[in-house]
Formats: structure tokens, sequence, C-alpha cells
């Protein structure tokens, strides 16, 4: 959805800035390319035009690993940005590189800005256990299940079926396999759908400490009844040809998106891409639950990336950035966000102007993400997960999940190793931070 922002609302929510004879330039440092990136050029560059006091510059450093390494070796140079993107495993890395952060709670103070004002399971990922909040969400989004409806249909399958929970699913895909379905499922992002929010969506621990939430000092839990059962399940259906593994990121995206898989568990943010290529009707149904186990249905967690405001600049450059997080956390960007890209709309405020604006009756099942994350208040299994080194520890998870799809180990087996190896990368990380 293109919307035209009024030059009016711009400067309103760019108000708060502290006008400067001179503009004060800000530098900040993204993670995204194609649509994405013309999306937060989009952004700047009405930013920039809302005021005359500071001037925006964004720059693209890579994928989320490699930006939040450019980040942190920029730092140490002395050539760090203004604000740093890093996705949301890199939280734990950010809090413990002590006197690079300036938290966000501190930039804004004295402002308009509401940290309240953000949808709970988002705001409580990027706050301290007081409610402090470290880092704005930016980017956030939650695993969904996409339909292809005409693959179903040319099954024999009524696309209305019922896929609430995973044995539904299950029924589903051997109708489609035995259809001659060549890809009955596939998925995108297998440690983040299937075991982080696995757990979190049943209530279960994914680790200690309240999911490392109340110290460095936590233990994976992720090897539980739960988790087991799930991923016993998906190694059944990748020997049986129901689950198709394609990689350990978004490579089963493609699949989908050209009609060759019928289900696939992927972001809401996914929205965008599919809208614009598949040459099929679909569905965005919520994420499916095993019904009895843990205490489903809670809710799902996000993923994405928030915003960080590095420390070393001039003081008076701190101004500019807090007009910036306040103009990108307004109702009005956020709203148009969230429809462009399917992204959550990362406050209340903006998802009630989406409504307003008819965004979700046009477009059914893009507030099933949304819905999927408010239903209940988040619980210490499902505000998020905040462990060091995740992104090593998630390359290890990778690791044991393929040695499942490939049926050379029990699910049993491949978590316990997971714990295991992931257990003493969280005592390095926790003996790095004393």
């Amino acid at each position: 959805m293109t919307k035209i922002i009024s030059a009016a609302v711009l400067t309103a929510v760019a108000g708060t800035a502290t006008p400067s004879f001179a503009e004060t330039e800000v530098q900040f440092w993204h993670a995204f390319t194609g649509r994405l990136g013309e999306l937060v050029d989009e952004q700047v560059a009405s930013f920039n035009d809302s005021q005359d006091a500071y001037t925006v510059t964004a720059t693209h450093k890579g994928n989320y690993s490699e930006t939040l390494n450019a980040g942190i070796a920029a730092f140490r140079a002395g050539e760090q940005p203004h604000v740093l993107m890093v996705f949301e495993v890199g939280t734990a890395t950010m809090m413990a590189a002590e006197g690079a952060v300036r938290p966000v709670h501190e930039v804004m103070a004295g402002g308009e800005f509401d940290p309240e004002a953000f949808i709970g399971a988002v705001k409580g990922y990027y706050t301290t256990t007081e409610g402090e909040m470290l880092s704005m969400p930016f980017n956030s989004s939650t695993p969904v299940l996409w339909v292809n409806r005409d693959k179903l249909e040319g099954a024999g399958i009524d696309p209305d079926t019922e896929m609430t929970t995973w044995d539904q699913v299950g029924e589903v895909l051997t109708q489609l396999k035995d259809a001659g379905v060549d890809c009955p499922m596939t998925t995108a992002w297998q440690s983040w759908i299937h075991l982080e929010n696995l757990s979190a969506y049943h209530n279960v621990p994914f680790a200690s400490q309240e999911n490392g939430f109340a110290g460095a000092d936590a233990t994976l839990e992720l090897n539980g009844p739960a988790q087991v059962k799930h991923i016993s399940t998906l190694g059944e259906w990748a020997q049986d040809g129901k689950f198709i593994y394609t990689g350990r990121r978004n490579e089963g995206g493609a699949n989908f998106r050209g009609g060759e898989c019928a289900l696939f568990t992927e972001s809401s943010a996914g929205y965008a891409g599919i809208k614009a290529e598949a040459d099929f009707a679909f569905d965005v149904r919520p994420l499916p639950y095993w019904e009895g186990a843990g205490d489903a249905p809670q809710n799902t967690i996000i993923g994405g990336a928030s915003l960080w405001v590095m420390e070393g600049h001039d003081e008076a450059d701190y101004d500019g950035v807090a007009a910036f997080l306040n103009f990108l956390s307004s109702p009005e960007i956020q709203a148009k966000w969230h429809q462009d890209t399917g992204y959550l709309p990362i406050t209340s405020a903006a998802a009630e102007l989406t409504r307003e604006q008819g965004f979700y009756e046009e477009n059914p099942g893009t507030d099933v993400a949304v819905a999927q994350m408010t239903a209940n208040e988040p619980t210490a299994n499902s505000k998020g997960i905040r462990l060091g080194y995740f992104d090593q520890i998630r390359t290890v998870i990778d690791e044991e999940l393929e040695a499942v799809w490939a049926g050379d180990k029990e699910a049993q087996a491949a978590l316990d190793s997971a714990k295991e190896r992931g257990d003493q990368l969280l005592r390095r990380f926790e003996q790095s931070t004393r």
C-alpha cells in the first residue's frame, strides 16, 4: 500500500528536534537491500525533508551478522555510526559492549517518547528487567503459516481446511503427498520457528534464567518433551517426503513463491515478496501448535532487528538521533512500514491506524501476526530470548537439526547435543562479561 504522508504530519512527528543553525549529520547503518532497502531510504528521505536541523545518512553494511560486526569494529576504531541496526539475537552482545551504546531511554529522556506505546511482546525483547528500553524496536516479525490455496485445491483438499494444530497439518501433508505433490511443506529459519518460537508458543523454556533475561548464567532447555515431540515429527515428515528442507535461512521462500510448495512456515515479513511474486491464491494462517503440549497457544516471539544508539559522538548529535527515532516510531510511519512489508506494527497506535485505514479488511490475513503476538500477555518463557553468542548457538542448532532431517540422528539425541554444545558457548560468553 502506498500512502502519501503530508509534510505537515512529518513535520509534527520530527518536531521534537532542537533547531540548529547548521544541519547535524546522523549516520545510520542498516542491513537491508532490495525492496526493504528502498523503503528504508524512503523513510530517511521523508525525515530529512520534514525538517532542516538534521540530515540522516543511511548506509547498508551487509547482512545482519555483517552489520553487527561492522558496528563493533567501527567503535573500536572510533568511527562508529550514531544508529546501528542489530538483529534480535545480537541483543546480549550489545548489552555486554560496555561503553559502546547509549540506552534509548536515556537518549529519549525528556521528550514525548513513550515506551509503553510499544506492544508488549516487542517491547519486552529490548528492555531491561526493570522495564528500561535499551534499543528501539524497528522491524519486528513473527512466524506464521503460509498456504498455497491453489495447491491444496489441485490436490483435492478444501483450501479452507483447518490447520490450527500440527496434527491437522500432518493430515493435510499426507493428503498432499498421496496426491503427488513434490513439496507438501518447507520452512525458513528453522531454529527461530521450530525451536525458539515453538517453545514460546507452548510456554515452555528455551533456556533457563527466563531465556537469559535474568542472567548470563543461563543454560539451554531446548531438549524438553515439547521440543523433542515437534522435531521428531518433522524428522519423520522429512523422511516421508512431506517436509522438504531447503536451507538454514530463507531459501524455501523461492520454492513457495514459485508455487512449488503447498505450506510454508516463514516470517510474517514474507508478505511483501509473496504478494509481489506469487502467481496463486494464498492464505496467512496462525502458526500451528501441538494440542495438549505445554500451555499452547501462548504467544509467539519476534525476529527482526532494533536500533541501537552508539556512544562517542557530540552531545548535540543525540538531539538529532532522538528526533529520528521519534519519527520512525510514529503511528503514521509505523503503519506504512507494516503495510508495505508485513513486519509487525510495533506500536498499538500503528496497528489501530492500519485498521482504521481499512488495510486488514482489504488484505485478509495480514492481521494474523498481530493477533498471534498480542493474544496473551508474554510470560517469562514467551517474552523473547536473550543469550550470548546466540548467532553461533543457532549454527549449532542448524547442524543438529540437519542431522535429524537426514535421518542420521534421533530428535532427542540431536537436541541433547545442541544443548551440550550450546551451553559451552554460553559459558564462554558468561566468562567474557565478568
